[in-house]
Parts: C-alpha cells; structure tokens; sequence
C-alpha cells in the first residue's frame, strides 16, 4: 500500500501499512508517539530509548509490548548489548492507515484500451491533446445575462483528461465570448449548456440529445424529456462547421446537471464510452446526479440513457 501526494507538480510516497480499528489505543499515548518517532529512521532497543527520551524502561516496555502487539513496531535484529540479548525495534511502516469501511471497486481505465482510444480520439492522439476546451464566461452575456459558474468544474474534467496525457500540452482553454470562428473549425469540448455558453449555442440543434425551447433536455433517440435540475448530457459528434473534427459537449439544465456530467467521466467513464444505451453506435448519454451524502453537492450519477 502507498500514500501518494502530489506537491508542486512532484510526486511524494511513502509505503502504508493498514492496522485495525481496535489498535488504534496503542498509538494514543503521547509516550508511545515518540517511541515511534525515535524509532522510524534507526532501529533501537528499549534501554536505549528510554535514556533517550528520558523516561522509565518499565514504561518503554510496556508500550514497545502494545505496539509490537498492533504491527505497529517489530523486531529486526537481536544483538548482545553489555552481556544481555536485546531486540532492536523499527517501525513496520513510516506511516498508517485504518479503514473504516471495507475498499469499494475502482474505475480502471487504460489508456490502450482500444474503446477508450476510440472516444477520446480525436480530442487526445498518442497523449497529446488537440482540442479547444470551451466554458462560458463568468460575466453577464447572451440574451438572458447568465453567469457561468460551469467552467470551475470543469477543471475536473480538464483534470481527467490530464491522466492520458504524456506530456504539458500549451493553453488551450476559451471563454465562450472569445472563441473565434477558426476556434469552432478545431476539435471542441464545450462545458455548460445554451444559457451560459454561447458556443454550445450554435451546437445545440446538432445533438441527438439537446436542449428544447422549455429549457429542459429532449432526447431524439428515446423520445424522452429530462426535466431535473440535476441533469446532465454527454454528446460526441462530428463537428458541424468541420466534418474532419469532432465536437464533445458536456452539458447541463443547470449547473449542477454539468457537475452531474462530470462526475460521470470520473465515476462512470465505462458508461460514456460505450455509448448510448438504447442505441450504441450513437456516443450521447443522459445522466442525473445524486446527492449520496446530502451535502448539497451532486456526488454520484445514474445513467438514464
């Protein structure tokens, strides 16, 4: 087991070992902590540190027995020390974790997977990316004077993307109130829907799922209209105003249908790839979010179609 931090674009790890709940009493003491860190680069025996820490053996004793006990310490040598055998102790681990509920399935995505390969292509080639990444802007615009608030999670997708790359691709970020008409000919991935990006706009009529004069999501394949706040559309076309691009629209009602959206490539990405449910060849998926926790943030999504 590893723990991974990621500090400053460098990596840091250190190895993890896993003790139960119930020994979690071991480590409580503010004694048994500094045995632990006098012991977690140099192994030691107890005399030894107790003189360091200045403290009983008796005491030292005790709790080098309940670490022991824990896996939190262990032996790693037995030298004669002044004519007596003694136990040099080390930590097991230079850090611990305790879990509190049993570990759950992770999202494996490969990047040679020829499925995954297939959908992210054209927008990510051999871990390069070639795509304008579209949100709408934070200030009033279009005709109802919407604010976009779309575009922070999008630096969710924009981190999921990140995973398949190989390399620090150049800026390629636009507001939709400064995206050009060369900008809309390139492979485009839009974030927020009509009323908040322009751009998504000028796509909507294009998508099998889209959004209807009434503001709600209408899917031409199940013939079915999603009127939840929480919902959320993911669209790959060809790209309308050059057929040799392509176009991904990520897509909510409201801004927590997008967040719905995106949660979904991080959750669900196996679902988005393998396309629409009632028609596969057709890459467009209708998702609601989910409030697990009921924290008032969409957490989790259900795929509708």
């Amino acid at each position: 087991m590893k723990l991974v931090e990621q500090r400053r674009q460098k990596t840091y790890a250190l190895d993890v070992k896993e003790v139960g709940i119930g020994r979690l009493g071991s480590v409580k003491s503010r004694l048994a902590q500094k045995i632990i860190q006098s012991i977690v680069e140099k192994a030691k025996y107890p005399k030894q540190i107790a003189k360091e820490l200045k403290e009983n053996e008796q005491k030292i004793y005790y709790h080098i027995r309940n670490l022991e006990k824990a896996g939190v310490v262990k032996v790693v040598r037995q030298e004669t020390v002044h004519g007596t055998l003694a136990k040099f102790y080390l930590v097991s681990s230079p850090a611990l974790v305790v879990k509190f509920k049993e570990l759950v399935p992770s999202q494996e995505i490969s990047p040679t997977d020829e499925d995954v390969a297939r959908f992210l292509s054209p927008f990510i080639v051999d871990g390069k990316m070639d795509a304008r990444i579209i949100v709408g802007s934070p200030d009033p615009h279009g005709p109802e004077k919407a604010r976009s608030r779309d575009g922070y999670y999008g630096m969710d997708l924009a981190l999921f993307f990140g995973t398949f790359l190989n390399h620090v691709p150049e800026i390629n970020v636009r507001l939709d109130t400064e995206t050009t008409d060369a900008d809309l000919r390139e492979n485009i991935i839009v974030i927020g829907g009509p009323i908040v990006n322009s751009v998504a706009g000028k796509l909507n009529k294009h998508l099998p799922i889209h959004f209807a004069p009434d503001k709600n999501i209408y899917s031409t394949i199940s013939k079915t209209s999603y009127s939840s706040d929480e919902t959320g559309i993911i669209v790959k076309i060809k790209n309308p105003f050059n057929p040799e691009k392509a176009v991904l629209v990520v897509a909510g009602k409201r801004f927590s249908g997008t967040r719905a959206a995106i949660t979904a490539f991080l959750k669900g990405f196996k679902q988005i790839y393998s396309g629409n449910r009632l028609r596969p060849g057709v890459k467009a998926k209708v998702v609601e979010g989910l409030d697990l926790d009921s924290d008032g943030v969409v957490d989790a999504v259900e795929f509708r179609e």
